[in-house]
């Protein structure tokens, strides 16, 4: 029994014990402490990437806003390369495609496919996939629009997609499909960010359409922009990111 054993027996033993388990007691400590380690430096790496991020994102800004979208185009072009996938160099994207639409729609368009393809927050995505959209139906390419509004499951959007088909089947001729549009965007979902007085007002611009009302009856806060308005102000930052300095909130419906 060990309880029997002499004090010498057991130092022999716990040295017994060390030669035979030590060096694993030792690389375990190791690795944790190298785990701890490598686990702060990436995140520190991933603060210092958002900063670089930031600031390029706010350079641009200001470049745009400027009109010098030339310039601001050259920087986001090296932003893309050294920041593929941060959500700054989405909202950069968002924010150029917003210059490029008159100017450059060709442009816009790539933009707002890649954000709409590569950015890991859905409602980003959403809000490029939207304004893509609109910019496509501008360029006669409504089929296409059509297309890409085909979401299986778009949420809050609902009700916008609704409004862009019914603008989309407007520009077509096709009244009878436009007006079913625009009275499902008054009731689907995220109706309530919808302007309801411009959807009666396009109502009423149909070919033998006069101003409708909702069928639920209900009225809806206006909260929407020029309808035709392709691209807005970018996307505010990621959850868990800064917000570079001058960056305006983007709210989650496209175009608002």
């Amino acid at each position: 029994m060990d309880e029997y054993l002499s004090d010498k027996e057991q130092v022999e033993r716990l040295r017994q014990w060390w030669r035979e388990n030590g060096w694993f007691l030792i690389g375990g400590v190791a690795l944790g402490l190298l785990g701890i380690y490598g686990y702060s430096q990436y995140f520190a790496y991933q603060d210092r990437q958002s900063e670089e991020a930031a600031a390029l994102y706010a350079g641009i800004k200001e470049q745009a806003e400027d009109g010098s979208t030339a310039e601001a185009a050259t920087e986001f072009a090296a932003m893309r390369r050294e920041f593929p996938d941060h959500a700054y160099t989405h909202q950069a994207a968002l924010l150029l495609a917003k210059e490029e639409i008159v100017s450059a729609p060709d442009a816009a368009a790539e933009k707002l496919r890649f954000t709409m393809e590569q950015s890991d927050d859905p409602e980003l995505a959403m809000v490029a996939r939207l304004r893509l959209a609109r910019v496509l139906a501008y360029r006669d390419r409504h089929q296409e629009a059509l297309a890409l509004l085909e979401v299986p499951d778009p949420g809050q959007f609902a009700g916008r997609i609704a409004e862009i088909r019914g603008d989309i089947y407007a520009a077509l001729g096709e009244t009878d499909d436009a007006r079913t549009n625009y009275l499902q965007a008054m009731v689907a979902s995220g109706a309530e960010l919808l302007d309801r007085s411009f959807l009666q007002m396009k109502l009423a611009d149909l070919p033998g359409g006069a101003s409708a009302s909702s069928p639920a009856g209900e009225s809806a806060p206006a909260a929407a922009s020029d309808a035709v308005d392709a691209v807005e102000a970018p996307a505010e930052a990621a959850p868990g990111e800064t917000a570079p300095p001058g960056a305006a909130p983007e709210q989650s419906g496209d175009g608002q």
